[in-house]
């Protein structure tokens, strides 16, 4: 999951966006609203997280833009305490959550994934699929009750692909979505990853769609780990 965080604060900005990272996301930042309107309207998030007072365009401005041009990427906005208004007037322009200053980074992060489930049709933050549960919260991924230990970008990859669970993603959709922008993309190591990941889950989960991309699904009944089969999107479940 790639995310944007746009706030003037250096110091809260870096804060936040350490968070995002230790918790296993991809980081863009901004420090102005020129900079966020442009890189929330030209870049694939998942998320952004914006403040409301901004130099060069405020946040309203930024938003309010975001939608009118059909950028439906879910927002989260930071206001002070006491501008009750400017929370009503976020939500009229599109925002989908608020957090009011000061705050608890706890609470960005947990909203934040109540933000990406909904976004992704899920009500839990635990994605199930056949033998693998992966626990949004804590970041642990689990094959039959035993935790695998997986690096940063293969949990992303896995996590992205179990939030889309069912349906077909691109690799070019994973690399837009699954590396900041300072990184050197190639679509060549999701393929790489992909193998790590299918090599440490002992199953099968993430079929190849030759031509296509990739599609998480639970293994046909029978089917022994490490053998590939046809996607199951009606075994796919989320508890």
């Amino acid at each position: 999951m790639r995310l944007l965080v746009v706030e003037d604060d250096k110091d809260l900005n870096r804060q936040i966006a350490t968070a995002l990272v230790q918790a296993g996301y991809a980081v863009d930042r901004a420090y102005d609203g020129e900079e966020g309107w442009f890189l929330g309207d030209t870049e694939s998030y998942d998320a952004i997280v914006l403040d409301l007072g901004l130099p060069k365009k405020d946040g309203i401005a930024v938003l309010k833009d975001w939608r009118a041009a059909g950028r439906t990427t879910p927002v989260l906005i930071l206001t002070a305490r006491d501008r009750w208004s400017d929370k009503v007037q976020g939500f009229d322009v599109g925002a989908d959550d608020y957090v009011a200053k000061p705050f608890h980074i706890e609470e960005v992060l947990a909203r934040l994934r109540a933000l990406l489930r909904r976004a992704t049709g899920h009500a839990s933050s635990e994605l199930t699929c056949g033998p693998v549960r992966l626990d949004t919260r804590s970041g642990r991924v689990l094959v039959d009750g035993n935790q695998i230990k997986l690096t940063s970008h293969e949990y992303r990859l896995l996590s992205y692909l179990m939030h889309h669970a069912g349906r077909v993603v691109s690799r070019t959709e994973l690399v837009e979505h699954l590396y900041d922008q300072d990184f050197d993309r190639d679509s060549n190591t999701i393929e790489v990853f992909v193998g790590r990941l299918r090599k440490k889950l002992g199953i099968d989960i993430i079929q190849t769609m030759r031509g296509l991309g990739y599609v998480v699904a639970a293994p046909e009944n029978g089917q022994s780990p490490g053998k590939t089969g046809k996607p199951d999107a009606g075994a796919l479940k989320n508890s």
